[in-house]
């Protein structure tokens, strides 16, 4: 296999190993509805309202009530902005991409110079995997005389996932010059450095991210990841408990675990992540 494969393959699998971090979801605990921590997730550019307690509050009972009922809401009138956008991200929340990029789509098309749509419509289309129109969406969103480092996150995050990694690492860079102790921002470049196989670094960024100003539980889960990454599974089981229960932290790194015997990524990542000579 070439190297521009084998790094191909590591980052499809470090994007199937990120997906751990959502079991909690299965199990009727929803993910955070936040910025983004290494990759696109339902709420990399969001500034859209949501309720108090927050969607990442919510189980699935709870979230589908909440998606029918603003449902409901969207039909009666699709271009009301807060409620659409609330739709959405519920609807990324219970894993209808689709769905919630038609009523981003929908209301871009009605306000077609809104930063905040803008950027809850480039979160909808990167969800959807289509990162080229997502990219575009954001950077429109931005405004240079004043940027928002939340959008420069999501920015950075769309161009890790084109493979853009040294851009990407300058965006990153760029948004901590605005806010420089905000954990999203620190995990974001710590997962940059997991997909291009560099994980003594990233775990550096990630023991940075979860003492730093805003770090959540996602931010914690993936330094649970990191960890995993590189073997040390104990450790990594006992930073998931953290966050989740004792039964899900371990399906989590026995799943880890089965996804790096079966691909033989860890092989590839622990050569990868060796000093060079």
């Amino acid at each position: 296999m070439t190297s521009a494969g084998i790094i191909q393959r590591n980052r499809r699998f470090i994007f199937a190993a990120a997906m751990i971090v959502l079991t909690a979801s299965v199990s009727g605990c929803a993910t955070t509805d936040k910025t983004t921590t290494g990759s696109i997730s339902p709420a990399a550019t969001s500034t859209s309202p949501a309720p108090s307690g927050g969607y990442d509050q919510m189980n699935a009972q709870q979230l589908a009530q909440t998606s029918a009922s603003l449902g409901a809401r969207y039909q009666s009138n699709p271009k009301d902005k807060v409620t659409a956008m609330n739709f959405a991200a519920v609807l990324r929340m219970t894993g209808r991409n689709d769905q919630a990029l038609a009523v981003m789509r929908s209301l871009a098309i009605a306000y077609p110079k809104d930063r905040d749509v803008l950027a809850a419509y480039g979160k909808a289309l990167a969800s959807s995997g289509e990162f080229e129109a997502a990219l575009d969406a954001v950077r429109r969103a931005q405004t240079p005389e004043y940027p928002d480092w939340k959008l420069l996150s999501a920015e950075g995050a769309i161009l890790d996932q084109l493979g853009k990694t040294g851009e990407a690492r300058d965006i990153y860079k760029q948004a901590m010059d605005i806010n420089p102790n905000e954990a999203s921002l620190i995990s974001n470049l710590g997962m940059s450095y997991v997909l291009s196989g560099e994980l003594n670094t990233a775990e550096t960024y990630m023991r940075k991210a979860v003492t730093a100003q805003g770090a959540d539980s996602r931010v914690r889960q993936n330094l649970a990841l990191v960890v995993g990454l590189q073997g040390r599974f104990a450790e990594a089981e006992t930073i998931a408990k953290q966050e989740l229960s004792p039964q899900q932290a371990e399906a989590n790194v026995k799943y880890l675990r089965s996804m790096l015997a079966q691909q033989n990524s860890w092989n590839m990542l622990k050569d990868k992540n060796k000093p060079k000579a």
